[in-house]
């Protein structure tokens, strides 16, 4: 537990209820992992989480079903989308969700088990998922 103060958390009554729902929740994800899965998750205003598409249905999949720790295929994410066929449509969503980490599209891979690209960069996909796993083995133990 890291003993750094929070930038985000300075002046905090000034912050909308998404907001702080939001900083609760990657705090959490940081910090204390096992608390995300009981906490709310922020309210998703972006324009391409209201519109009905694949888009939105596969991201909102990912979130339902694709728990901390996990990780699934592209073809798989599009299997449990609605359209087995669909695993390129699924890079797509990946690549134009709009809040990751809130949305886990770094747990998204390649059928081969690689880890595919990632918008904010390979480096940090591969640190989320390691994050990931870490922090969901010492909750086993």
């Amino acid at each position: 537990q890291s003993s750094a103060a929070c930038e985000v958390c300075e002046g905090a009554e000034e912050m909308t209820e998404p907001l702080k729902q939001c900083t609760a929740w990657l705090h959490a994800y940081f910090c204390e992992p096992a608390r995300t899965a009981s906490l709310p998750v922020p309210a998703f205003h972006h324009p391409l989480l209201q519109r009905d598409s694949f888009t939105r249905q596969v991201l909102w999949t990912l979130l339902r079903d694709v728990k901390f720790g996990e990780a699934v295929s592209y073809k798989q994410l599009a299997d449990l989308a609605g359209n087995s066929r669909a695993a390129r449509a699924v890079g797509g969503a990946m690549r134009s969700n709009p809040i990751p980490i809130l949305i886990p599209c770094h747990r998204v891979i390649r059928s081969s088990g690689q880890t595919g690209n990632y918008g904010g960069g390979n480096l940090m996909k591969e640190w989320l998922l390691s994050h990931e796993k870490l922090q969901k083995e010492k909750l086993l133990y």
